[in-house]
């Protein structure tokens, strides 16, 4: 279940401040001038393109290359494998407490170490800072102990597979938290959850590393959004730069890796749009009597499809009239591979908004959580009884700086991803006027886009 909206409904059953907190925050957002923002945000994109279009050939891949900082000693593998099993058994802990631990979804830890700590905060954080999963996965120990056990991996994985098996698996990720009746329901996801450990670790004994980075379809999202991270490695230092610097310094994504990226956009778009009255009176629901998330599987898995078809569409399109545009003799398969990754910082830029009010709860939950994990009454962190509070949306004060912060996220998502694919462009067409022709339908696809995620976050919500 996505963001305010599982804390609306789940909230309802211990107490009814996180629903109306959604609701006093809803009703403020409609206060504020959104149609102001809206327009000075697509204003900022569109300035954005003319800016690029304008200034000589290579100004914006110099403005993406990154600064070294220090030189990095080479970590031994046994310190992350460390890492990954303290992960792991942080993992089998929250699988057991959501058995064991107590029924409410905002007091038992799994659903919020799999909701609030993996889905909200870690891919927030390997999409801003940097690849903290070489760390913090739950897979890498395991898949290094079974292969210590087993040996070498009984089968080769098959190549022309590519990225399939991580788009199969990370569509059914989403469409858990999409459509699934009950996803934060702690027995039901421990089912899940432990059947997806089982099928990981038993297809990295069958494949060995090769599942992790191309079917596991969570360590692919999570590599996929450490090269827009502003900190990296470059030449054996610790480097930083701008959003998108490892995309310009990296090879070329495969076919597979790039459909996956532009499905992470189409998801994340949906993951929104589906919360809108907008989407309700199309699938001809009431969203003030909702009669339950059963009733709306069916929709939400069509519509989930439907998204990332629609999207997969449009982008190819636009690529190819740029194409067109500029004389080029590239292919549009060769061009798709090219500019797919400048759509991570759109992506990223929506999952941080679309998450940040939840965010703003969920982590004072998942703090007493971790105090008390089978509400028992410890106080394991000396914390004391956790007060959570959701004040900050009954304030129109704070719910503007809120929106303002969730606007600007998309804002800044976009102009990044105009600036990374004018750098890609200018270095495959070799000029900047062609490359601003190949980019005038990208361009008008991202100004088009960020009016849609602005809309998205100021438009009606139900529960």
């Amino acid at each position: 279940m996505t963001g305010i909206k599982r804390l609306a409904a789940l909230g309802a059953m211990t107490s009814a401040a996180p629903a109306w907190a959604h609701t006093s925050e809803g009703g403020f957002v409609l206060l504020l001038p959104t149609d102001l923002y809206a327009a000075g945000g697509v204003i900022a994109v569109a300035a954005t393109v003319i800016l690029l279009a304008l200034l000589p050939g290579g100004a914006a891949e110099r403005m993406l290359r990154p600064v070294g900082l220090m030189r990095l000693p080479r970590t031994p593998v046994a310190w992350r494998h460390v890492t990954s099993l303290c992960a792991a058994m942080l993992l089998v802990f929250a699988l057991w407490a959501g058995q064991a631990g107590p029924r409410d979804p905002l007091a038992n830890p799994l659903p919020l170490l799999v909701w609030s700590v993996f889905w909200i905060a870690m891919v927030t954080l390997q999409g801003l800072l940097g690849n903290h999963w070489r760390w913090t996965s739950p897979w890498t120990a395991p898949a290094a102990l079974l292969r210590w056990l087993l040996g070498p991996p009984v089968l080769r994985y098959p190549r022309r597979l590519g990225h399939a098996p991580a788009i199969v698996t990370f569509l059914g990720f989403a469409a858990i938290l999409l459509a699934d009746v009950a996803p934060s329901d702690p027995a039901r996801l421990a089912g899940y959850v432990a059947v997806y450990a089982v099928l990981t670790l038993g297809l990295c004994a069958l494949f060995g590393p090769a599942w992790l980075v191309r079917g596991e379809g969570l360590t692919v999202l999570m590599r996929a959004y450490a090269r827009v991270a502003l900190v990296g490695r470059s030449r054996g230092r610790l480097a930083i730069g701008l959003p998108g610097w490892r995309v310009m310094t990296g090879p070329r994504v495969s076919m597979g890796l790039a459909l996956f990226m532009v499905i992470l956009l189409g998801t994340g778009s949906f993951d929104g749009l589906n919360e809108t009255f907008w989407w309700f009176g199309r699938i001809g629901i009431n969203p003030l009597e909702f009669p339950g998330r059963s009733a709306v599987i069916g929709s939400s898995l069509g519509g989930l499809l439907g998204a990332n078809i629609a999207l997969l569409a449009v982008f190819a399109l636009s690529l190819l009239l740029g194409l067109r545009l500029a004389g080029s003799a590239m292919g549009l398969a060769e061009a798709f591979r090219l500019f797919a990754p400048a759509l991570l910082p759109i992506a990223l830029g929506y999952h941080v908004a679309h998450y940040l009010s939840a965010a703003l709860v969920e982590a004072q939950y998942a703090l007493a959580a971790l105090n008390d994990p089978l509400a028992r009454g410890q106080d394991l962190l000396g914390l004391g009884q956790v007060q959570v509070t959701t004040g900050f949306f009954n304030e129109q004060g704070s719910v503007r700086r809120i929106f303002l912060a969730q606007a600007g996220a998309v804002v800044l998502g976009h102009v990044t991803a105009i600036l990374l694919a004018h750098a890609l462009a200018v270095r495959a067409f070799g000029t900047s006027r062609r490359a601003a022709l190949s980019q005038a339908p990208l361009a008008i696809f991202m100004i088009a886009y960020t009016l849609f995620g602005l809309w998205l976050l100021a438009s009606p919500r139900g529960v």
